[in-house]
């Protein structure tokens, strides 16, 4: 059995096409860790939980028509600057008023 140039050019498109996914699983990894960064500065400044600060992200997202790795991405680099688009803010505060704060575990009861 022979191989011909076919066989060789089939060998360098399943090449292109291994490259490429590789590529969009090294996005997926970058991606999937600003998300959570975004999450857990949700929890620490907002006091919510993880799962609460996911769906303070994804309202955040859908209000703004952001996708939600963008919105991931100006929280975190907010962490840093201290500066965030006034729209994004905005619907932050609304998303945590409405996914949350929550009490933080084995602190006293605010005052009242």
């Amino acid at each position: 059995m022979t191989k011909g140039p076919e066989d060789g050019d089939r060998r360098v498109d399943r090449v292109f096409e291994l490259q490429e996914e590789v590529q969009q699983l090294k996005e997926a990894v970058v991606s999937h860790a600003v998300v959570d960064q975004a999450i857990g500065m949700m929890v620490a400044l907002g006091r919510v939980t993880p799962d609460q600060g996911w769906t303070v992200l994804r309202e955040v997202s859908q209000h703004t028509n952001i996708k939600l790795r963008h919105v991931a991405e100006l929280v975190v680099s907010w962490g840093r600057t201290g500066e965030i688009p006034s729209e994004i803010r905005a619907e932050l505060e609304a998303a945590l008023d409405r996914n949350g704060p929550t009490q933080i575990p084995n602190a006293p009861p605010a005052p009242q």
